[in-house]
């Protein structure tokens, strides 16, 4: 993919980001204007992109990383989305966050600037947040939306 191609891919990722702010939160939701969650704000931006979800979320339930074990979220993103192994951070980019050190990946949100990302917030909506460092720390991993060739 060329560096045009990798810009207007990224740009095309924050600009469909921003256009879910607002959007009310809702455990496994996943339609703009009406309502998601951090899964489903990634998922969403996904389909504008590429139009169609590369495989079926099925239910999780709101506890779905304390009680299932794994890396389930870290482990679909390495599938689907291509490793930042710099672990830079970059507009357009995903990034998936733990809780605390030993839990597993739980939570999602796409990076508009590097120092700011959107993400569906539970008791909010989706909203901008500044990349302050108590998100910075709790960073599990940065990936890029790939180009069409790579999925």
């Amino acid at each position: 993919m060329s560096r045009a191609e990798r810009a207007a891919l990224e740009e095309a990722a924050v600009a469909e980001a921003l256009s879910w702010v607002g959007t009310p939160y809702r455990h496994q939701a996943s339609r703009k204007g009406i309502a998601c969650d951090c899964l489903g704000l990634v998922r969403g931006v996904w389909r504008a992109l590429y139009g169609a979800e590369p495989e079926a979320t099925g239910p999780y339930s709101m506890d779905w990383a304390e009680t299932g074990g794994g890396e389930r979220l870290f482990a679909a993103a390495r599938r689907h989305f291509v490793e930042c192994a710099d672990g830079g951070l970059a507009a357009g980019r995903v990034v998936l966050f733990r809780w605390r050190p030993h839990l597993p990946a739980k939570h999602a949100g796409i990076l508009v600037a590097v120092d700011a990302f959107v993400h569906a917030y539970e008791g909010q909506a989706v909203v901008v947040s500044q990349l302050v460092p108590q998100w910075r720390r709790r960073i599990a991993g940065v990936f890029a939306f790939p180009a069409t060739g790579e999925r």
